[in-house]
């Protein structure tokens, strides 16, 4: 990995963390596009860079993290179910999961045919509950239940959160919001977990490329939540479902089938 493809990988995060295509999936299949080995520190590199886009949120949501008690504590409930499944399965996850790319590009189409079908199926009510705090403490828990399918490559952890909290009867927009505030703790998380693990075997340069990744996923996560904030208001996530459809396969019949033949 060069200081180039630092750059690239650190776009793809911040574009991707928040919306509902996994920003995981979406590292792996630029890793792939890149030619770069699947190996330790790169496994690990792009766990890390997702806190340059977790920056993003405290950045934008202080306020909501430290100074509203309420919602922080909902969001330590529904941060729970994924700190247990993490721990658990964190040997699997890494070695086994995020090594895969077919696991992501299926996780990609099945997850895109269901959003289609959640979102043409889906009736906002005019009594859908609005505001973080508005959240009850067992609709936060199963929120984080739902987040925690996302430990599966190209689930993506904003959809997951998102259907789950419009299946629970939230607003949209509030439960993107909670979904932003969730990824603090989750992600935060698994980056100090793995590094945990790991960092003592990283040589200079490659701290140097993690801290690149950091920060250009950092300012490109500023303006892409902004920017998502804006779009859910007129429009719903059929567009990504679409997306993640499209790009699984033509991923899978331009990269994959040529390597397999």
């Amino acid at each position: 990995m060069n200081i180039f493809d630092a750059i690239l990988l650190g776009i793809v995060e911040g574009l991707s963390e928040f919306l509902p295509i996994s920003s995981t999936g979406h590292l792996m299949i630029a890793s792939q596009l890149l030619k770069l080995k699947t190996t330790e520190f790169l496994t690990s590199f792009e766990i890390a860079i997702q806190l340059g886009a977790i920056l993003a949120v405290v950045v934008l949501y202080y306020k909501s993290l430290v100074l509203n008690t309420e919602a922080l504590k909902r969001v330590c409930v529904a941060f729970m179910p994924t700190a247990v499944v993490g721990l658990v399965l964190y040997k699997l996850i890494k070695h086994y999961l995020l090594g895969d790319i077919r696991v992501v590009l299926w996780s990609l189409f099945i997850g895109g045919f269901f959003l289609i079908v959640f979102e043409m199926l889906h009736r906002e009510k005019q009594s859908a509950q609005e505001g973080i705090q508005a959240i009850s403490y067992k609709q936060a828990f199963l929120i984080g239940v739902a987040q925690s399918l996302a430990v599966v490559p190209g689930v993506s952890r904003a959809a997951a959160t998102i259907i789950g909290g419009l299946m629970l009867g939230l607003k949209r927009k509030t439960i993107v919001e909670f979904s932003f505030l969730l990824a603090v703790p989750t992600m935060a998380a698994a980056t100090g977990l793995d590094l945990l693990k790991n960092a003592h075997s990283f040589t200079v340069n490659e701290f140097g490329l993690i801290a690149t990744g950091f920060f250009v996923s950092f300012g490109v996560a500023i303006i892409a939540i902004k920017s998502f904030l804006l779009f859910i208001t007129k429009h719903n996530f059929i567009v990504f479902g679409a997306y993640r459809i499209v790009i699984a396969i033509l991923f899978w019949a331009f990269w994959i089938q040529p390597l397999t033949n």
